[in-house]
């Protein structure tokens, strides 16, 4: 998982988020992704350009538009590192069971 960094760190930023909400609808050109912010359209392509760059979308040349779209992979990654804190966390939790389970209460 190389770009698991780069990716969380771009996750840090909300309007990142958003743009990644936005785009779990389906692919958006630029301008499409500037509508619902009180941003510019550099200052959306340079958070695109971060997304980009951690692996989270992918874009294609249409003519003059570039339309984006999420990278699967990337959020299959990041799923998956995901999973293994959660199991690591169901075997704490289990252990804390049996631990629980073997105490008597005091009365």
């Amino acid at each position: 998982m190389p770009n698991l960094d780069a990716a969380f760190s771009a996750l840090a930023d909300p309007t990142r988020r958003a743009i990644l909400a936005r785009l779990a609808l389906g692919e958006a050109t630029v301008m499409e992704l500037v509508e619902p912010f009180d941003l510019t359209q550099p200052a959306i392509s340079r958070h695109l350009k971060v997304l980009e760059g951690a692996g989270l979308i992918v874009r294609r040349v249409e003519g003059t538009k570039r339309p984006c779209r999420l990278a699967p992979s990337a959020v299959a990654e990041i799923d998956q590192w995901l999973a293994m804190l959660r199991r690591a966390l169901e075997t704490n939790y289990d252990r804390l069971d049996s631990v629980l389970a073997t105490m008597k209460p005091e009365q």
